[in-house]
């Protein structure tokens, strides 16, 4: 989850471009600049315990020997051994990033980029997959769903390929195309879904009222400017007919944990635990909410998919914990670990998980994701484009409140 401090949130990217999804990332505020400094004495002790001769005889070898040696580029080369130094921590949430993607990351998060607009993760199976797809983009419009996996981009199979990479290959300039052979869960057979590229603007948030008073509040991504959008969509509320209240989580990869915590305050008194940061040896960081509460004593229920992610699922489980708000819908995704950015030099930087994340009563979801109260599947394609059984669902819960 990203921290305004630092820079979240599934990543989510917006995915495809994003990628995110997107999801996301999820940030939280970053203390590494404290961290490290504080353990100076241990590096400088691990550094006398480690050979690093291998390194320098594989970098002299090759240096020597590769027959394009003259045409290396020692940067490239540093930075690839960062890379693999990441890699090796077998996390699909700790990347390092060269200056370019650094600056890419940068603009992403402001909300407006070129790519298909999709946030995209690594699933339970360890399959490059899309968290969702969203809200009016050539990604949703293709076809493309939450839990689709992707195997191939253009040409190149995405076995063992990165976040970084897979967003690399699928973002581009507008009007180019990019094809993407997906697996879906209910389909056996690969299929190839060509997207157009275009100007991707991140949704935040809009509502609508529904039979004269629930307000339908679909939340589309947590970045920086959500507490204050949601801020103004709640004050329509306030002044509308509404008298209960329906949260649409779905699609929502996440974003910025510090956004999650400040619109939980909407509807949790100040005080109470939004989520818990489980740190290891560094002990558990609670995170409080500092709010309004002003809609803790409507009546509510939350619609949840497989593309909800990081930061929503955060605010799900806050709600269900401290309120016994029922979720409606499917699991959720299951992005449990907390990311922070950490700036390095030359404008590269390093994305790596400092913690999980627990509910406020303890329940980690990093394995199986939220499980709804009242499980609605969305049903068959054909069905789903006439009727939304998981909204209905949700209408008739609220009714009888």
């Amino acid at each position: 989850m990203k921290s305004k401090n630092k820079i979240f949130k599934i990543v989510e990217i917006v995915l495809m471009c994003v990628c995110l999804f997107l999801g996301g990332f999820f940030l939280g505020k970053s203390s590494f600049p404290l961290f490290f400094s504080s353990k100076i004495n241990e590096k400088e002790t691990l550094h006398t315990k480690v050979d690093l001769s291998i390194f320098w005889q594989v970098w002299d070898i090759i240096r020597q020997k590769y027959k394009d040696a003259d045409k290396l580029d020692d940067q490239k080369m540093i930075y690839g051994s960062v890379s693999g130094l990441v890699d090796s921590l077998g996390d699909p949430y700790s990347e390092f990033m060269t200056p370019d993607l650094s600056k890419r990351f940068l603009e992403d998060i402001k909300g407006t980029f070129e790519g298909i607009g999709a946030e995209i993760g690594i699933n339970k199976n360890n399959k490059l997959t899309i968290i969702a797809p969203l809200e009016g983009t050539p990604a949703q419009r293709s076809g493309l769903k939450s839990g689709d996996e992707i195997i191939q981009i253009d040409n190149k199979i995405t076995t063992d390929m990165t976040l970084e990479e897979a967003v690399s290959l699928i973002r581009g300039e507008k009007g180019t195309r990019v094809k993407l052979i997906i697996l879906r869960a209910d389909n056996s057979k690969e299929q190839e879904i060509n997207v157009t590229r275009d100007t991707i603007k991140v949704p935040v948030v809009s509502v609508s009222i529904l039979n004269d008073d629930i307000a339908h509040i679909r939340l589309f991504n947590f970045t920086e400017n959500s507490p204050q959008e949601f801020g103004e969509i709640s004050q329509k509320v306030l002044q509308s007919s509404a008298k209960r209240i329906l949260l649409d989580l779905r699609g929502n990869p996440g974003g910025y944990l510090d956004a999650a915590v400040d619109i939980a305050g909407w509807f949790l008194d100040t005080g109470d635990v939004v989520v818990i940061e489980d740190q290891g040896k560094l002990g558990q960081k609670k995170y409080f909410a500092n709010g309004r509460s002003v809609f803790k004593n409507w009546p509510m229920v939350i619609l949840i998919d497989s593309g909800s992610a990081s930061a929503s699922e955060i605010l799900a489980g806050a709600l269900r914990d401290n309120l016994k708000t029922k979720l409606i819908g499917v699991n959720s995704f299951g992005k449990g670990s907390v990311q922070e950015m950490v700036n390095l030099d030359k404008g590269a930087s390093l994305k790596i998980t400092v913690a999980n994340w627990l509910t406020p009563t303890g329940i980690s979801i990093s394995k199986a994701g939220l499980k709804p109260d009242i499980e609605v599947e969305t049903g068959s394609s054909d069905t789903i484009e006439k009727q939304d059984l998981q909204l209905e669902k949700a209408i008739n819960i609220l009714k009888s409140y």
